[in-house]
């Protein structure tokens, strides 16, 4: 693993990639070294207009689609046109923004980062070939699931809080669905990655102007580069690894560097609050574990 890049990609001819926020940042050149080994791309936008425009810096075969992570509506349309596909990557996201409300009423990051791509993945599980990647974030680490108040409508918000509560929910899912897939007898597999700190534009999306300008300092000076960041989402789409790995930078504090095996907070190893959660995303989402189990030879709706 030590240096790998994005040259160590395999062949992926025949292949198809589902990405979501791939018009930009680290979705994007995940999908330009992808499409340049052979994969057809998905890209999997709210703004389509944006998406073809980053369809055109891609050399390769890509296919721009809409999709609002932020409306289930849009979720459950987006799935239901989908053809079968063999790798998603749960990449979107949005980054310590004011408070604000998805359009089913869902705190923003929450719904978007969590339960959006918690819907969009069970909708997709009948039509995924090899594996989920879930894109989360060393931001889990300050996360703490209010399973009571999920949507921070009786706690003051905290919209730092409310986005590592958020990137910790991703890790929580990643777990819980391998387990359900195991249990069902799949053979596709959840595995996650995060960036460490990459120049992107998540970070300029705070509703101060003051903390965009420092953020965008920090970028400069501290941050690796995107295609940098890039490359644990390459890895843990491209390489045999068991399910629930999970890659990160291999450089100090996770920051930087070349894909390496992540390390992921207690709280992030909490089974039993995994499979709370996930009972509680059903709830929420009205959308339950997309494939089915066998018990004593019957298969039956996990």
């Amino acid at each position: 693993m030590s240096h790998w890049t994005a040259a160590d990609i395999p062949d992926q001819t025949g292949r198809t990639f589902v990405i979501t926020g791939a018009n930009s940042g680290i979705g994007l050149s995940a999908a330009r070294e992808l499409a340049a080994k052979g994969a057809r791309i998905v890209l999997a936008v709210r703004n389509t207009g944006k998406g073809e425009a980053a369809a055109r810096t891609i050399k390769g075969e890509t296919e721009v689609r809409r999709l609002d992570l932020a409306d289930l509506e849009s979720v459950r349309e987006f799935a239901e046109a989908q053809g079968a596909f063999d790798v998603l990557i749960n990449n979107a996201g949005v980054m310590n923004v004011a408070e604000q409300r998805t359009k089913d009423g869902f705190e923003l990051q929450f719904g978007t980062n969590h339960l959006g791509h918690f819907a969009l993945t069970n909708l997709l599980l009948p039509k995924i070939g090899e594996r989920v990647v879930v894109v989360a974030s060393g931001a889990h680490r300050i996360g703490r699931i209010n399973l009571d108040d999920l949507n921070w409508e009786h706690t003051r918000y905290q919209r730092y809080r409310a986005y590592g509560q958020a990137k910790l929910a991703n890790l929580l899912f990643m777990t819980e669905l391998q387990r359900r897939l195991t249990e069902a007898g799949s053979p596709v597999k959840a595995v996650g990655a995060h960036p460490g700190y990459a120049a992107t534009n998540l970070q300029s999306h705070a509703p101060s102007k003051l903390e965009n300008a420092a953020m965008a300092i920090g970028n400069r000076i501290f941050a690796q580069s995107g295609d940098m960041g890039a490359l644990p989402t390459l890895f843990a789409a491209t390489q045999d690894l068991p399910g629930d790995a999970y890659i990160g930078p291999g450089g100090p504090g996770e920051m930087r560097g070349y894909p390496a095996p992540a390390n992921r907070s207690g709280a992030a190893k909490d089974r039993e609050m995994a499979r709370k959660l996930w009972e509680r995303s059903e709830q929420l989402t009205g959308v339950s574990f997309g494939l089915t189990t066998k018990v004593a030879g019957v298969e039956q709706k996990a």
